[in-house]
């Protein structure tokens, strides 16, 4: 296994649309092996989720996981070990919620991005077959945040309020308690 160098905000690479990756190419042993590394990546920086662009390579990848254990994300619903190739994250209404987010890419802010509460997933997974289900708050939210890295885009973006910016330390003290409780009003 290697840990990849993760691209950090200004890096040309994450503005770039990512292009898909056939089921040909998916079966090659580099492929599984970059998801391989990725995956290790990922749990080596303590995300909930990477895409292949942040790790300098411009194919629609990315891979998700929230366990228990993840010291900066511990509010959010767990979601197993998926590898997903070539997702549509598709909205099931105009409902939306304030997501507080972060990304691995932007070492040490947070900023509220509006989100779609109800999403449809469709992707490959890693030996090329289509899975697809609903998802709901957070677990919607890190879809969207994952997927929006395989067009080129990072979440201050997408914050509306340049005023809700902030360090992860300043989300703590005076953010977090009140946007866990704003989670609870969401139909998850």
């Amino acid at each position: 296994m290697a840990l990849y160098e993760i691209a950090q905000i200004g890096d040309p690479i994450l503005r770039d649309s990512a292009r898909e990756l056939t089921v040909e190419e998916l079966r090659e042993r580099q492929w599984q092996d970059f998801i391989d590394n990725l995956v290790e990546t990922m749990r080596a920086a303590k995300g909930s989720g990477i895409a292949a662009p942040q790790v300098r390579t411009p194919v629609r990848i990315c891979v998700l996981e929230v366990a228990g254990s993840n010291p900066r994300y511990p509010y959010k619903p767990p979601i197993p070990l998926t590898i997903a190739i070539n997702p549509i994250v598709r909205p099931l209404s105009e409902e939306t919620f304030l997501n507080y987010e972060g990304c691995l890419s932007v070492p040490n802010l947070r900023g509220l991005v509006r989100r779609f509460v109800h999403v449809h997933v469709t992707f490959l997974d890693r030996d090329g077959e289509t899975q697809e289900f609903e998802a709901k708050g957070l677990t919607a939210g890190t879809w969207q945040h994952e997927v929006d890295h395989l067009h080129g885009i990072l979440f201050p973006q997408r914050v509306e309020d340049p005023a809700s910016l902030c360090t992860w330390e300043n989300f703590n003290r005076h953010h977090r308690d009140a946007f866990i409780a704003s989670l609870e009003a969401l139909d998850t």
